[in-house]
């Protein structure tokens, strides 16, 4: 009876210790299909997260209180709201892409990018940046406006606002490849291969925001483009998309801002975002609208031999205790195929001010801290 007894404390002891350590530790990728995620957090509420895909004409978001489960709310944003001024027949299916979502003055407000209607010249990527608003972070969100924020006369994506402490704000974004042939020596290399007639490629700018959002205030600023020079460190991983034939384009895009004492991080991605180089570096400057210099420690985040492949267009977050600090990207692998799904690891600001990214990781790991 005694021995019994032993046997059965002791399964059950080694239940509640296989169950401990699965609620202690989470394993990429998350059960999340999105391309370009993003997460907000409220404070007091949960973590939300919105990205590209999950809705159809539009936007869904996952809520979590952990960063590692996430559940499902649904469609937060249509492009049909009262004040749409997007075209859902256009494009890869109007092209609803990189939300991202801000608390401001106690409303939230969804940047996005689409295909804007207004086409009288008929382009393929006809791509703007929308803002809509909501009383709460799962919508419904309506349009500020009939129309984009701004127009700069070529296609643009991948909004991201910085809510600086000079009080000022900041939109960024990436120009379109589309029609954005551009010299550099990698673009006449793949010229003498014979492989492109021509190299086009997506910059950053920057510009500020009015408070309300219903406009910009003076002209873009670039603040970062692919490497001119096949010498410059940065070309090599930068350039992978044309080095290895894949396609006759150089993306910078996707990127990301954050400040850390005062030193102004930008991240962003690189490559062709539906392969397998797809990847993320960072740059630094002194001010929101730079000159931003490039890392040297350029990509902290590629591919991981033949299991993660495309890892990408990154936002970030903090752990519950707002003590560790995360990168959340989307990225493949060899068992998802095609599919975007998401990942999430940690990263650091070393004291020297290097940047890096734990990833990207697919063994258990620690949830983060602070649940």
């Amino acid at each position: 009876m005694k021995r019994t007894t032993k046997i059965l404390a002791g399964l059950f002891l080694l239940m509640f210790s296989q169950d401990t350590n699965a609620q202690n530790t989470y394993q990429n990728p998350l059960a999340v299909e999105f391309g370009d995620p993003y997460v907000l957090h409220v404070k007091g509420d949960k973590y939300y997260m919105y990205g590209t895909g999950g809705a159809k004409n539009g936007f869904a978001a996952y809520s979590s209180t952990d960063l590692v489960n996430w559940k499902n709310e649904g469609q937060v944003w249509h492009a049909g709201n009262r004040n749409g001024w997007s075209d859902s027949t256009a494009a890869w299916g109007g092209a609803y892409w990189a939300p991202e979502v801000y608390e401001y003055k106690g409303k939230f407000y969804i940047f996005y990018s689409a295909q804007w209607k207004e086409n009288p010249t008929k382009e393929l990527e006809n791509f703007r940046v929308g803002v809509a608003v909501a009383d709460h972070p799962t919508g419904p969100f309506t349009d500020l406006d009939t129309k984009p924020i701004f127009d700069p006369g070529y296609p643009i994506i991948d909004a991201n606002v910085l809510f600086d402490k000079s009080g000022k704000i900041y939109l960024y974004y990436s120009r379109c490849c589309y029609k954005h042939e551009v010299e550099s020596e990698v673009a006449t290399w793949a010229k003498e291969k014979g492989w492109f007639d021509k190299i086009e490629e997506s910059w950053v700018y920057g510009v500020e925001l009015k408070p309300d959002f219903s406009g910009v205030i003076g002209e873009p600023v670039l603040c970062l483009r692919p490497p001119v020079k096949m010498s410059d460190k940065q070309a090599e991983w930068e350039s992978r998309s044309v080095t290895s034939k894949e396609v006759n384009r150089r993306w910078t895009e996707g990127s990301v801002i954050f400040k850390k004492g005062d030193t102004y991080y930008m991240m962003y991605s690189a490559n062709y975002f539906g392969g397998r180089n797809y990847a993320v570096g960072y740059a630094t400057s002194k001010s929101p609208l730079g000159p931003f210099k490039k890392a040297a420690n350029n990509p902290v985040l590629q591919k991981n031999g033949g299991i993660v492949t495309g890892t990408g267009h990154n936002s970030i977050t903090y752990s519950p205790d707002g003590k560790e600090m995360f990168c959340v990207y989307h990225a493949r692998t060899s068992a998802t195929g095609d599919k975007r799904v998401v990942f999430i690891d940690r990263m650091k600001i070393l004291k020297d001010g290097k940047l890096i990214v734990e990833g990207p990781t697919t063994a258990p790991q620690a949830i983060p801290a602070g649940k």
